[in-house]
């Protein structure tokens, strides 16, 4: 991989930059060794949490941040609601993940009225059995869209993986026939649109843990990527894959 043609790099967050609450070492020191030389990206498909705790969290652990360097699937989340001028929608998130499209989307209502126009599933770490039954019962409406923040299945921790917005959406269709018409984090290119209208994708790369969404988002973008293996991904992963990352390394420590 040749670094002199890059001008922007996208890092992953939890599996990458750190692992939890602990940093990875390695990863952290190229980022602030680096904050000069390339426009430095974090995207996260995690929906549950405040993107300002995000830029806090990268600032305690001395990760040069700021908000408009953060990625979420919450933004094109957003943005889609304020073009197709959704009324009401029903939300399967928590307090932050709400509070985030009130913010954007003041007269956006949360309900299940007649004028529910879309079910919208996040990482709901305070889901309910009520939201899962209204939001199921809201899914027998044809006139009702299905929509989800992201497609992982686990979100890692230090105590191993827990069931993250992909479980929750085997669950639906299980319980209603039904899949998302539509999926706003990675792999889906569409998180990334504002940095595809200004970096050619030649001139980027994607850094992550995960192969199903951060190599696949990576490969749908036209970027190169480079695998860590600091978070999910195992190298003995890699023979079967039909297309290898870029690059694989331990962590970004050695890479100059």
């Amino acid at each position: 991989m040749d670094l002199s043609t890059k001008r922007c790099f996208v890092f992953d967050l939890d599996g990458t930059v750190y692992l939890g609450d602990r940093p990875i070492p390695g990863t952290v020191d190229f980022i602030r060794r680096n904050a000069g030389r390339f426009d430095i990206y974090f995207l996260t498909n995690n929906t549950s949490k405040n993107l300002d705790d995000y830029v806090a969290k990268l600032r305690g652990m001395d990760v040069p941040v700021t908000l408009d360097h953060m990625i979420s699937p919450l933004i094109p989340l957003a943005d889609r609601l304020e073009r197709e001028g959704v009324k009401e929608i029903y939300p399967v998130g928590n307090a932050n993940f709400r509070k985030y499209l009130r913010d954007r989307l003041p007269d956006l209502r949360f309900g299940t009225s007649e004028d529910c126009g879309v079910v919208v599933v996040g990482y709901d770490t305070e889901l309910t059995y009520e939201k899962l039954s209204e939001s199921c019962l809201l899914l027998q409406r044809p006139s009702v869209r299905f929509w989800a923040t992201h497609p992982d299945a686990v979100c890692p921790s230090p105590r191993g993986p827990l069931p993250d917005t992909g479980s929750f959406l085997a669950l639906y269709e299980a319980a209603t026939g039904r899949k998302p018409e539509l999926v706003f984090g990675k792999p889906n290119p569409l998180v990334l649109e504002p940095l595809l209208q200004r970096y050619a994708p030649s001139e980027m790369v994607m850094v992550g843990d995960r192969l199903y969404t951060d190599k696949l988002l990576a490969e749908n973008a036209g970027m190169e990527f480079i695998l860590v293996l600091s978070g999910e991904s195992r190298r003995e992963d890699l023979p079967a894959l039909e297309r290898q990352p870029d690059l694989v390394l331990d962590d970004l420590g050695g890479l100059d």
